[in-house]
């Protein structure tokens, strides 16, 4: 009888079920090797020449990531923003691209720039209205169309299978920042995207101890070898044992992210009752913008990730902050500790969050500590 193919948590925790075949480790070790030898002939037929390209220690995260998202292959890099840089920098001279108001800020002041600088010609639209994207597509000129989904900090939801019909119809790749759902949740490619990006250093890794970055495409087509030579040509590439550690992260990444869901529906619905908060923004929430959406394409929960608006404006929402004890008030999400931060005090000038928003990771802790902790704090 032909065996039934495994879960995709159970492939995670086993890595795949790779193991080193000449010692039995169910653990690869580390390749820190920056060379390797040429057959005697001159040619290259274990298939390495040198590390930025050829790293063994990527071979099983990115075959891993790939067999996650349902892809065709996957690169790592050295940070999310590396890897969003490769997928733009592989543009074609003169292209269009549109991406969402709402978005990492870090990206969406890179994008600005590079635009500003005539590398791309880019508009920036409000990813929840099909309409709205379907009016800033420029059909034979829109080469890239740059979702986030849900986006960072409001979660708001795109409709992903929507936003690609779209895409393609102009012309265009559909590539997700699919950041805060994760695989687990979400994935784009079965709903029609190209290209999947992942800070890998947030829900893959989840241990605030790496920084790293993937995309996986759909297929392996001329677009995607124009991003592999980016890849080596930019040497945004990730440490040997980064890769390691990111593996050893992603081995958790179900338990983790289903954990992380349930505590995050608990506090929303807990803090979207309580006096002190004005709105609590949150996917999961019936009323919240995009819960249809994301009911249908988030599968198993609506992600980690939410905040929270305070009544008082920005001064009470940075002494709420100030306030709790378990929560630690740092940047960067999808750890397996609780975060907090007022993100208007990160993002500066021109930043589309309210000054009164608290942008809560929720991490593996026992719920019912993190929902007291808010609670004193806000109560104060």
């Amino acid at each position: 009888m032909a065996r039934n193919t495994p879960h995709p948590a159970t492939l995670a925790a086993q890595a795949l079920g790779w193991i080193d075949e000449q010692t039995g480790a169910v653990v690869l070790p580390v390749h820190t090797a920056t060379t390797f030898l040429r057959d005697p002939d001159n040619k290259y037929r274990r298939g390495r020449n040198y590390a930025r390209a050829d790293n063994a220690s990527y071979d099983q995260p990115e075959a891993l990531i790939t067999a996650l998202e349902g892809g065709a292959a996957s690169l790592v890099f050295a940070s999310g923003m590396a890897a969003a840089a490769a997928v733009f920098n592989s543009l074609p001279a003169g292209s269009h691209v549109v991406a969402p108001l709402v978005m990492y800020h870090s990206l969406r002041r890179w994008i600005a720039a590079r635009a500003a600088d005539g590398h791309f010609a880019a508009d920036f639209a409000d990813m929840t209205s099909l309409d709205a994207l379907r009016a800033a597509v420029k059909p034979g000129q829109t080469k890239l169309v740059w979702i986030e989904t849900p986006s960072n900090p409001l979660w708001s939801i795109t409709d992903i299978a929507g936003a690609a019909e779209i895409a393609h119809a102009a012309g265009a790749v559909l590539a997700v920042d699919s950041t805060a759902a994760s695989p687990v949740l979400t994935r784009p490619l079965a709903l029609g995207a190209d290209i999947v990006m992942h800070s890998a250093t947030k829900y893959l890794n989840g241990h605030s101890d790496v920084i790293a970055g993937s995309l996986t495409t759909a297929q392996k087509d001329e677009f995607w070898q124009r991003i592999v030579t980016a890849r080596s040509g930019y040497g945004a590439i990730l440490g040997s044992f980064e890769a390691y550690l990111l593996l050893r992260g992603m081995r958790t990444l179900y338990p983790r992210v289903e954990r992380a869901c349930r505590s995050a529906q608990l506090i929303a619905e807990t803090l979207a009752a309580h006096p002190k908060v004005l709105e609590v923004l949150y996917p999961g929430l019936p009323g919240a913008q995009g819960h249809a959406v994301a009911a249908h394409q988030m599968q198993g929960g609506f992600g980690g990730m939410l905040s929270i608006r305070v009544k008082g404006g920005e001064a009470a929402a940075i002494a709420t902050a100030a306030r709790v004890e378990i929560w630690k008030r740092a940047t960067s999400l999808g750890g397996v500790e609780s975060l907090l931060e007022h993100r208007a005090s990160i993002e500066g000038a021109n930043s589309p969050v309210p000054p009164d928003l608290l942008r809560l990771s929720v991490g593996i802790e026992d719920p019912g500590d993190l929902i007291a902790d808010l609670e004193t704090a806000l109560d104060h």
